[in-house]
């Protein structure tokens, strides 16, 4: 008996695979070619089938916490374009698990590209797959995802635009967790304002009703998304059963099952062939300012401690010289103590363990230019903190080769020492003119340090309201991280205004993601 083309089609389908288990249906992982990167990129790249450059090509994003079901729909989308049914009997699978991999180009590859090529559909997809994310390995993990997604769009042959951003979340939830609605504030922080209508909701383990209350917890959470004529959120409805087992006394089940998400697909991807494509630039220009947000800000809360600590110990020697006057109009000299500030460098996994486990620091200033994140670049001439070969972080902004890439970070300590009047008079020997006691320039010296200080904190400052501007989520947990110290010291230096701006960013922000910002706030504490 002749077999049919649709059977024809399925058995070469079953050669271009591997068998992950013999059932019904069959499951299957088509062979994908694995390309091979240079090892220092933070993504990975998979291809099945060949690129027919005259079609288009669509490319999503999607991102979900695991368990949502977000590696079901991706193979769901596969078998949609291969146009498999359930009669077939068969279940075709491009996804594998990262964490079973043992390269060491797997282990730092976080973000996986799926490029999936099919002769007979009118459409190519690029499917970008965000593995780990929200997972309890911390803050850290995501922020390489980040990394991850500004160096693929970036690259010559990486992504440069996007479709559709596609937040995967169950139908079932009455809310999301503070995990999920970290999750989701960490991907939309990475994007331009102009991505908005290009994200859209996909509802996982559905029964086919509308999700009333997982909408409710999505307008809750204010995650921006498309709407349609009518003002109401995209989304589409899933059900995350077509892999499973087949069993008769449950046939009309799984029929319906089956049919929800066919239908829910026929409808995701007429709603991917009406949207028009977003570049990344903006989007690389976010990612860059919160790197650099991010890096600023770590460096200068360490110089404004360092100088801070030199503010005490101008004070404590003020207090020395004014206790012991009499020696001081005697020329007489004396001993006193004082807190001295001094830089030490420490191993990066003992008391500020990170996940990224190497920092580059300037040899000159003392800094770290670039602690948590750099942690991919071999040259650091490619770090994002320079710039024209200079750094944009450290005082004197060094040229990198004054920098070095080690697992150690700069941190400000102080110690008791026993100084002398003789020895404080030697150390501002010729910094005194005529006429200028030593008193007097050592509060020339505080008002110096304190004007330094506001300048580091003014920067800061204008890397939060630039961020404000341009990121489609203005109110990121990230920019979160560091504004109870930025407001602090705007109160100290007597910047009010300002200070009542960052004060209402955290409230609002706040406000729309409590939930997230309690799960990072736990996440730093462990």
């Amino acid at each position: 008996m002749a077999c049919s083309d649709k059977e024809l089609k399925i058995n070469e389908l079953i050669e271009k695979s591997t068998i992950i288990e013999q059932r019904n249906p069959a499951r299957y992982r088509l062979k994908l070619i694995k390309h091979d990167l240079d090892p220092s990129e933070p993504y990975r790249k998979m291809t099945f089938g060949e690129r027919d450059l005259k079609k288009p090509n669509k490319t999503i994003l999607m991102v979900g916490e695991t368990g949502t079901g977000k590696t079901t729909l991706i193979n769901t989308m596969v078998n949609y374009m291969l146009g498999v049914q359930r009669e077939d009997k068969v279940w075709f699978e491009i996804t594998d698990d990262q964490s079973k991999q043992k390269s060491v180009h797997s282990q730092t590859s976080i973000v996986t590209v799926y490029e999936f090529y099919l002769q007979q559909s009118p459409t190519d997809l690029t499917i970008i797959d965000t593995p780990g994310y929200g997972e309890t390995r911390g803050v850290e993990l995501d922020k390489r995802i980040a990394i991850s997604l500004h160096s693929l769009s970036k690259s010559a042959e990486g992504i440069h635009e996007i479709h559709a951003v596609c937040l995967v979340i169950k139908a079932t939830q009455n809310q999301l967790s503070e995990r999920q609605q970290y999750v989701f504030d960490a991907v939309l922080s990475l994007f331009g304002r102009d991505i908005a209508e290009n994200i859209v909701l996909l509802f996982t383990h559905s029964n086919g009703a509308p999700p009333q209350n997982a909408l409710k917890a999505v307008k809750d959470a204010k995650i921006k998304c498309a709407v349609n004529d009518k003002k109401k959120q995209v989304y589409f409805l899933f059900d995350n059963c077509q892999s499973e087992d087949f069993e008769e006394e449950y046939e009309k089940m799984q029929e319906k099952s089956w049919n929800l998400s066919h239908s829910g697909m026929m409808g995701f991807f007429k709603f991917l062939e009406n949207m028009k494509s977003k570049t990344l630039q903006m989007t690389q220009e976010v990612l860059q300012k919160r790197k650099q947000l991010e890096a600023n800000v770590s460096n200068l809360q360490l110089r404004v401690q360092v100088k801070e600590q030199k503010q005490n110990e101008l004070k404590q020697t003020q207090d020395a010289l004014e206790k012991n006057r009499k020696y001081v109009e005697g020329k007489k000299n004396f001993e006193y103590e004082a807190e001295v500030s001094y830089m030490e460098k420490i191993p990066v996994n003992q008391k500020y363990g990170h996940l990224t486990k190497e920092a580059m620091c300037c040899t000159v200033c003392q800094e770290n230019c670039h602690y948590p994140g750099c942690w991919w670049v071999r040259k650091l001439s490619w770090c994002s903190m320079m710039k024209k070969g200079h750094c944009t972080v450290c005082t004197n902004k060094c040229h990198y080769s004054k920098h070095v890439k080690e697992a150690k970070i700069y941190v400000a300590k102080t110690k008791k020492e026993k100084r002398t009047y003789e020895d404080l008079k030697k150390e501002y020997d010729g910094k005194i003119g005529d006429g200028v006691s030593l008193v007097k320039k050592l509060e020339e010296e505080l008002q110096e340090l304190e004007k330094e200080k506001k300048k580091l904190l003014n920067e800061a400052y204008y890397s939060v309201e630039t961020l404000e501007m341009i990121a489609l989520n203005t109110d990121s947990l990230l920019t979160l991280l560091h504004i109870d110290f930025l407001i602090e010291k705007m109160k100290e230096i007597n910047e009010p205004e300002k200070a009542k701006k960052l004060e209402d960013i955290k409230k609002r922000a706040g406000e729309d993601n409590t939930g997230g910002l309690k799960y990072v706030k736990r996440l730093q504490q462990k």
